[in-house]
């Protein structure tokens, strides 16, 4: 009978022998140092719950009924030594605790752009001079309806499912999403970032050992979250080099029109990749104007800032014929989206350069004179 407990463990020991430890042993440097920031404070704050454990037990032998030495004595109300350990300590964690949390958050802020490879590599040399390897590689990535979109602007490819990246080179993602709010989550490389449609957020990192590591949604989207799943490939220069090389020979085009076919819903999509990509449409993507009839919202903004289109302007409205919430099995009415007012040959209209130049030209209301600016 001794021998039950062990046998009811056994199982449990040989479930967990087959649990995948990433988070404790990442493959890159920014995941390595916010697992190591998780073990500080874990241990800051053990040092504090262990004593505070093991005196309850400590305490409660001491003082039980059987103990006929411990002495009792009910006029005890206060000890200055007893208070000044019990409330210095926890006080003292708590300061060390807020100082390490603080400066690992800032020094780890996603959006800031890593300074060092790894501990042993940094990103400058000792006199101050950038090495090669301190430049960043751009992929610019969409959240779909279940699946992920990689876009490589500097490489003129794309990958649906699967990223791969160099070892020892700086990755800045560029992250966006097609309809609902999602999550960018690659345990072996660094902590989760959310997408979300109409507006970008980043995520600083680097990978520091060749593999292949598993990439997922970490915010619930619906029906096919379960299945937003994607490989993150870290290879050597060569191989990397060999992987978009392989995208440029094998890969098809990915339009506007392909990307409107590509962003419905669908689940378990294999990995697919592109060799041309329209140079504009992860900026299309990011104003939600991928469907060349809709206004993008940096012109809306612009026509807002100049004081609105007026009247005028409410006819400048549609009706959606293919509307996320409806195909997203909603059963509402088609929402109404503002439709672009010129053609995008007429970009930048009244001989502005740039849109800055457009939103900035004066105050006066738009109503009158709404150029499209994309």
């Amino acid at each position: 009978m001794r021998s039950l407990p062990l046998l009811v463990l056994l199982p449990c020991l040989l479930l967990l022998g087959g649990c995948n430890t990433v988070l404790l042993s990442p493959a890159g440097d920014v995941a390595l140092q916010q697992r190591n920031l998780l073990i500080a404070s874990t241990a800051l704050m053990l040092l504090i719950i262990v004593p505070v454990m093991a005196l309850t037990v400590a305490f409660a032998w001491h003082y039980r009924a059987g103990n006929t030495k411990a002495v009792y004595d009910p006029e005890f109300h206060h000890s200055t030594g007893l208070e000044v350990v019990i409330w210095s300590a926890p006080l003292l964690i708590i300061v060390a605790l807020g100082a390490l949390t603080w400066l690992g958050t800032h020094l780890l802020d996603p959006y800031r752009p890593i300074s060092r490879i790894s501990a042993a590599k940094p990103i400058v040399s000792s006199d101050g001079a950038p090495l090669a390897t301190g430049k960043p590689l751009v992929i610019q990535v969409v959240a779909l309806d279940w699946k992920w979109l990689f876009l490589y602007p500097e490489q003129g490819i794309a990958s649906l499912n699967e990223v791969a990246a160099p070892v020892d080179r700086p990755i800045e993602f560029r992250i966006t999403s097609s309809s609902v709010m999602n999550s960018l989550f690659i345990p072996a490389l660094a902590g989760q970032i959310y997408a979300m449609p109409g507006m970008q957020t980043k995520l600083n990192a680097v990978i520091n050992a060749a593999g292949n590591y598993e990439g997922f949604s970490a915010n619930y989207s619906g029906a096919g979250f379960s299945h937003m799943r994607f490989t993150f490939r870290g290879l050597d220069e060569p191989g990397f080099d060999a992987w978009v090389g392989k995208a440029r020979a094998e890969g098809g085009p990915l339009s506007r029109e392909d990307y409107l076919k590509l962003e419905r819903p669908s689940e378990r999509e294999p990995v697919r990749l592109y060799n041309a990509v329209d140079a504009k449409l992860y900026d299309a993507i990011l104003n939600m104007c991928v469907d060349r009839s809709k206004m993008c919202m940096r012109d809306m903004a612009a026509i807002d800032a100049r004081g609105g289109g007026g009247r005028e302007g409410i006819t400048a409205v549609m009706t959606l014929d293919y509307d996320k919430t409806a195909r997203r099995g909603s059963g509402k009415v088609p929402a109404r989206f503002v439709t672009a007012l010129c053609t995008p040959d007429d970009a930048y209209g009244f001989g502005a350069s740039s849109a800055r130049d457009v939103s900035a030209r004066d105050a006066a209301p738009a109503r009158d004179r709404l150029p499209r600016l994309n």
